[in-house]
């Protein structure tokens, strides 16, 4: 059993697919803060500020503790969560037609090891079709994701290759995980 230190939905969708037991509970970190050079950096100071925060609330020798965090990145751009319906139009119009790469960083903390992992998927995607994207933005499912959308949602019929592990795309990367445990 392990504390899984997200309120992430596909997080524990993730694990529950893999056969791992977990419980959910987390304590926030503010992410607003974090200063980066690259999408790397940032996903891992996000990773290490949600970890620091979390073995403060819980520490780890009742259950060892899973936490992660996720960017997405294209052209250049780190693309976080959309404000509002026209920055996350922005968003996915960088990502239309263009590799976009997405980047998870885990930690996993037991009394006897600690894994920190950063995996990346990258994903080509074709030209967005605008009346989809309208009907997408109307949805509103874009809110609250980074990159403004789901390789499992509206991208996913865009999607022209990939390369690494759908796992790590859906926000943990678990082939790196089930090796160790």
């Amino acid at each position: 059993m392990i504390r899984l230190c997200s309120s992430s939905v596909t997080r524990a969708e993730l694990l529950k697919k893999v056969g791992i037991e977990f419980i959910q509970e987390s304590v926030d970190f503010d992410e607003d803060s974090i200063k980066a050079s690259s999408p790397k950096n940032f996903v891992y100071q996000a990773t290490l500020g949600k970890y620091d925060a979390n073995v403060k609330a819980f520490g780890f020798d009742e259950y060892p503790l899973l936490v992660a965090d996720t960017v997405v990145t294209s052209q250049g751009q780190i693309l976080r969560k959309a404000r509002c319906e026209d920055d996350a139009r922005n968003i996915l119009m960088t990502q239309s037609g263009n590799i976009t790469s997405i980047i998870t960083c885990m930690i996993y903390q037991s009394k006897h090891i600690k894994i920190i992992d950063i995996s990346s998927t990258d994903y080509l995607f074709s030209k967005f079709d605008m009346d989809a994207l309208d009907a997408y933005m109307l949805s509103g499912e874009w809110r609250g994701k980074a990159g403004a959308c789901m390789v499992e949602g509206f991208c996913k019929e865009y999607i022209k290759e990939v390369r690494g592990n759908e796992s790590t795309a859906m926000g943990l990367n678990t082939e790196i995980l089930k090796a160790f445990l």
